[in-house]
């Protein structure tokens, strides 16, 4: 398998991991989007958020806290995103992982949408949970 977090869960590529567990490393994203960018990684492969067994995707949410409260001692952030893309347009490594970016005055990191709300009628937000709903069952 050509997949860049397998080289670096195996020891093929070198990291700087931060956390280590059964399921689970957290390594310091090589991009560095701000200062303490860490990625959670799960050790097996999944492609994403479709993919992945739910309960490692429990061991991962649970250590979140942990990592986050660590980065936030660390560096003192004002704040912090914890991110998952899933398929297009921003999954670019096809193998789960969550962000947790901290986040500083003038940054320069943009993670926006556009604000729709107001826009959409009572029976719009009823079809669109009927939609999932239905599909839960």
């Amino acid at each position: 398998m050509d997949c860049v977090f397998c080289k670096i869960i195996s020891g093929e590529i070198p990291t700087n991991k931060v956390y280590e567990d059964e399921n689970i490393v957290a390594i310091l994203d090589i991009s560095q989007a701000t200062k303490g960018h860490t990625l959670i990684v799960a050790k097996k492969h999944y492609k994403n958020l479709y993919d992945i067994d739910e309960n490692v995707a429990a061991d991962i949410f649970r250590v979140i806290p942990k990592l986050a409260n660590a980065i936030k001692n660390a560096f003192h952030p004002i704040g912090l995103n914890v991110l998952v893309n899933t398929e297009k347009p921003l999954q670019t490594v096809f193998h789960f992982h969550v962000h947790l970016i901290p986040r500083y005055p003038h940054d320069g990191v943009e993670i926006d949408w556009i604000n729709n709300m107001g826009n959409t009628t009572k029976e719009e937000f009823q079809a669109t949970r009927d939609k999932i709903a239905a599909q839960l069952q």
